[in-house]
């Protein structure tokens, strides 16, 4: 497989559609046997991805500790991505954003083991803390890169003015932020930021969570554990409306003897070539569909067809419920 760089400070290159591992250890029902998901892991590197991403809230901690074990073997060969930026209580759990640098430092360390590895490829801050300064962020990350414990700095879901500042101080690899025919919105301000700064883009959920897959329909019923039962987007009357879109998307995909979701990532690969997404699975079949995206050819007629068609659908629902898009840092 060809490979997609990333950034043009320091670049990283990586295979042009990675692995989001959050789904192995939370989000989409009941997390699968462990030894399953770490034969998956492996074959998933025997099939080409050398790009992985995980971070210490997926779980919490869970994710880290599996992908950390199953990479282990193959670790000179693969680019592993993580992720600080959260608070937890003694239990493990969750409790809002918080980077500090005490915070990074001490996040950094317990990745670092838990990822099985003396360095951590690609550490993006997962959310924008309100109450620390980034340059505060960015400034102890490039302490983390000049100690060896970080090669590079990512950030997710951070907007136009805190990446310029965050880059000021320590050049930003990748950002990781949600773009898809389901959601367009870093095309406004978000990608030409990127372009300027020579920072590359690593769409998370490139398949609107499976909802571009053409699995989804309107009867569809979200199971105990799956996030999706609590998002807007997938409430019964959003879902009916936004499956206008698949239905566009399908009629490129039959046209391209593809399926749905092979034409959404190739619709997405064909944007930039410092764009490289990272859909998630638990089923190899599905992967070996979703890397067949990258030879999926569309031609500017089926993009021309493919942009008229995702700005032709109004798509219903926010993202997230209110308390989660208050994280988004706009």
């Amino acid at each position: 497989m060809t490979t997609r760089t990333l950034g043009t400070t320091n670049s990283l290159d990586v295979s042009p559609l990675g692995l989001g591992c959050m789904g192995m250890s939370q989000s989409f029902g009941a997390r699968p046997p462990r030894d399953e998901m770490i034969t998956f892991l492996r074959a998933a590197v025997e099939h080409g991805v050398t790009f992985f991403d995980t971070a210490e809230v997926y779980g919490p901690f869970h994710n880290e500790e599996l992908v950390g074990e199953a990479l282990e073997p193959v670790r000179d060969d693969v680019v592993i991505a993580t992720k600080f930026g959260f608070a937890f209580d003694a239990d493990g759990r969750q409790t809002g954003v918080s980077s500090t640098p005490d915070g990074i430092r001490a996040a950094v360390d317990g990745s670092l083991r838990r990822l099985r590895t003396e360095t951590i490829d690609l550490l993006y801050q997962h959310r924008v803390d309100p109450n620390v300064p980034i340059e505060d962020v960015a400034g102890t990350v490039k302490e983390l890169i000049a100690a060896g414990k970080v090669r590079h700095f990512g950030m997710s879901e951070a907007g136009v003015g805190t990446i310029r500042r965050a880059h000021a101080v320590q050049p930003v690899t990748a950002l990781q932020s949600e773009y898809s025919l389901f959601w367009r919105e870093p095309e406004d301000e978000i990608l030409p930021a990127l372009e300027e700064l020579g920072i590359g883009f690593v769409p998370f959920s490139p398949l609107g969570r499976g909802f571009l897959t053409g699995k989804v329909t309107a009867g569809t019923e979200f199971g105990e554990g799956d996030i999706r039962a609590n998002l807007p987007r997938f409430e019964a009357d959003a879902l009916a409306a936004n499956l206008a879109l698949v239905e566009l998307i399908t009629t490129v995909a039959d046209r391209k003897d593809a399926s749905v979701g092979q034409v959404a990532l190739a619709w997405l690969l064909a944007q930039k070539p410092w764009i490289a997404p990272i859909p998630g699975t638990r089923s190899l079949s599905r992967l070996d569909e979703n890397l067949a995206a990258a030879n999926v050819e569309l031609t500017p007629e089926d993009l021309a067809e493919l942009d008229t068609a995702s700005r032709s659908v109004q798509v219903q629902g926010d993202r997230y419920p209110e308390a989660m898009q208050q994280m988004i840092d706009r």
